[in-house]
């Protein structure tokens, strides 16, 4: 389209079960390491059948947060603005003044706000005491805490687009501010999403016999594409990336990890749970449509592969008839559970690192290909080395949520 701007990838960074940059979650991936361990914590809930989840056991505060800065922040804040200011710092804009004279908006979401205070409001209905509510409780439990938060702590007064779209709150984060950008609103963006584990959460999954069971070797799920799986795994954990209009990141001598050239998204439009095949299939023409680009261009697709039986036909299914057969395609959720509002922006921060170092990393779990997933190229085993000028990106969401974003390499 005449006068679109282009929008490109100048900082990256993430919080995860398997660590918090990526020379530590490659390793991992490489290895074959799974962030998913029993829940211990979950066991008080007899009717809670499974008790797998991906937690990141080793977030710390930092110490250079204030009590003022972080009072209306819940876990799931904490977890998003850790990844904005990394991501920050990543992008050479941490403290620059640029980000806060309205240059700079957020996209960013969550399913959920943090779960403490949703007990606290649900402990007032049932029992009629205020136990534990304060001014902020509110603020933490809101459906945009982590946009809000995150446009708080670093004082950004631009656009801020709220993305509470469960399993798609981060890729659509990313789209919307790419088409912030992209329209010529503003020349900078935080986008991405974040995610508290909770056992609300898994429990959501079970009461649809939609979670693994596999208790008792919780290395071994979930198991994306694979015929013995049983189920997702709820991981939690945040993506953040720094989009920016290409002549203003030239001009600041920015460092380009990617130029993001193709969003789309729309709705099913018929079942709150059930995937359609059909709509999936139309998100990633939609963005190929926005990239200008045919199928052929896509070198690989970074799946959604949630390990639901549904789920993964429908999707490699939509796949496979629109790239056909020989597509590469894999999926991160196997080390670190579905981590919902921010797998969006993790797996777009995996795809662009795996683009850019020419080695893609394979499904964990994957032994044997469920026949009734689409012929599709799966990753399994050691990373594959390819070379690709352009990677997908595609997520699917409970109320009918198609995403699918196109990055493209940059030379």
């Amino acid at each position: 389209m005449n006068g679109c701007k282009r929008v490109v990838v100048t900082g990256m960074a993430g919080v995860t079960s398997l660590g918090s940059d990526w020379p530590t979650i490659a390793a991992a991936f490489k290895a074959g390491k799974s962030g998913i361990r029993y829940m211990h914590e979950w066991d008080r809930f007899s009717e809670l059948n499974t008790r797998l989840g991906g937690p990141v056991d080793d977030f710390v505060q930092p110490k250079h947060w204030n009590r003022k800065q972080t009072r209306s922040m819940g876990r799931v804040s904490k977890l998003a603005v850790y990844a904005a200011e990394r991501a920050l710092e990543h992008a050479g804009l941490l403290g620059d003044e640029r980000i806060q004279d309205g240059r700079m908006g957020v996209a960013c979401g969550s399913s959920t706000g943090s779960t403490d205070e949703i007990k606290a409001f649900g402990n007032m209905l049932l029992n009629s005491v205020a136990d534990g509510l304060n001014a902020n409780s509110y603020i933490r439990m809101m459906p945009h805490t982590t946009a809000a938060n995150i446009s708080i702590f670093f004082g950004l007064k631009g656009r801020l687009i709220p993305t509470s779209s469960a399993c798609t709150s981060g890729s659509q984060g990313i789209g919307y501010a790419y088409e912030a950008i992209k329209f010529g609103r503003l020349p900078m963006m935080l986008a991405g999403g974040a995610e508290e584990l909770c056992p609300t959460e898994a429990m959501v999954f079970d009461a649809l016999y939609a979670t693994s069971l596999k208790n008792d070797a919780p290395h071994s799920s979930p198991r994306p594409y694979d015929s013995g799986r049983d189920g997702l795994v709820i991981g939690e954990g945040a993506g953040i990336l720094v989009l920016e209009e290409l002549e203003h990141a030239l001009a600041r001598g920015a460092t380009i990890h990617a130029e993001i050239v193709g969003f789309g998204c729309n709705a099913d439009g018929q079942h709150a749970t059930k995937p359609v095949q059909a709509t999936m299939r139309g998100a990633m023409e939609l963005a190929l449509q926005d990239a200008g680009l045919a199928p052929a261009a896509i070198g690989y697709v970074n799946g959604h592969g949630t390990a639901t039986e549904q789920g993964d036909v429908a999707e490699t299914l939509a796949t496979q008839e629109l790239f056909g057969s020989q597509m590469p395609i894999s999926s991160q959720k196997s080390y670190l559970g579905h981590t919902l509002g921010a797998c969006g922006a993790l797996e777009s921060w995996f795809s662009i690192e795996m683009m850019n170092s020419d080695r893609y990393v394979p499904t964990l779990n994957l032994d044997e290909i469920d026949p009734a997933c689409g012929e599709l190229d799966y990753l399994r085993g050691e990373f594959r080395a390819m070379q690709h000028e352009y990677v997908m990106n595609n997520n699917f969401a409970f109320g009918g949520v198609n995403t699918s974003l196109i990055f493209k390499r940059w030379a």
